[in-house]
């Protein structure tokens, strides 16, 4: 395992380059969100997306996220995204919305028990964004233990994973610390999934002038993990409530 700070520009493209290399060597990378630390493999790997379960202690009942560098990428990864939905991506993205969609049926990829569903995500940091744009899309879990803290330092990140991961990226305190809000996208009306970073207010502050709102479920904020994304009401592997969670 190695760390790469990135204080400076050579330190920055260093970490990048080295991560985005061991990436496409089918390695895990521990690299900075703008929510919290997050572990990442090559979402078309299926060989390296087990191992970030494994690492991680978790089952494919609870597949990973997708990070993704653009918002276009979106269409590439999902089918049938409501309009309502779309709306929400061109305020909140880049940042700390995750949308579960249908997934493309011909996607080569294996991300766990995601019953024809992907979380997506395009996060509002700059690190992250730059190994995206030479990696493509990445599964990105936080990067901790199941049922520890998600880490918002690196190493704190490197403590729990350091024997599991090639690299970690080194960018400091992670500036949003709480986990990004997940919506069910798959259906209208939508529903929140997990409680996060965005509020159900904000959330339908935008899509009521479309006619349209989000019911407040009263989801718990800081719930168990999505799994089976569209079916939990509950989800806990988010770094949420500073636990085992989603980047």
């Amino acid at each position: 395992m190695q760390l790469f700070p990135t204080t400076t520009d050579e330190e920055r493209e260093a970490a990048v380059e080295a991560a985005s290399l061991a990436i496409q060597r089918g390695g895990l990378v521990v690299l900075p969100t703008d929510t919290v630390y997050g572990l990442a493999a090559d979402a078309f790997d299926k060989d390296a997306v087990q191992e970030l379960l494994d690492a991680k202690g978790r089952g494919r009942a609870m597949p990973p996220p997708v990070l993704v560098s653009a918002a276009t990428t979106l269409d590439a990864l999902a089918v049938r995204v409501p309009t309502w939905a779309r709306t929400l991506v061109e305020e909140f993205w880049p940042g700390a919305l995750t949308l579960v969609c249908h997934a493309h049926a011909s996607l080569q990829w294996d991300l766990g028990d995601t019953r024809g569903t992907v979380a997506v995500r395009m996060p509002d940091h700059p690190v992250a964004l730059e190994i995206l744009e030479r990696t493509g899309p990445l599964a990105v879990s936080s990067a901790n233990l199941t049922g520890r803290p998600a880490a918002t330092e690196a190493a704190e990140a490197e403590e729990m994973l350091g024997d599991e991961v090639e690299v970690v990226v080194d960018a400091g305190t992670s500036p949003g610390g709480a986990a990004s809000t997940i919506v069910d996208a798959t259906a209208t009306p939508g529903r929140v999934l997990r409680r996060g970073a965005i509020s159900i207010d904000q959330l339908n502050a935008v899509l009521e002038p479309l006619g349209h709102a989000i019911p407040d479920a009263d989801a718990p904020a800081g719930a168990e993990e999505v799994q089976e994304a569209t079916e939990v009401t509950e989800d806990a592997d988010d770094p949420d409530v500073a636990e085992d969670g989603d980047a």
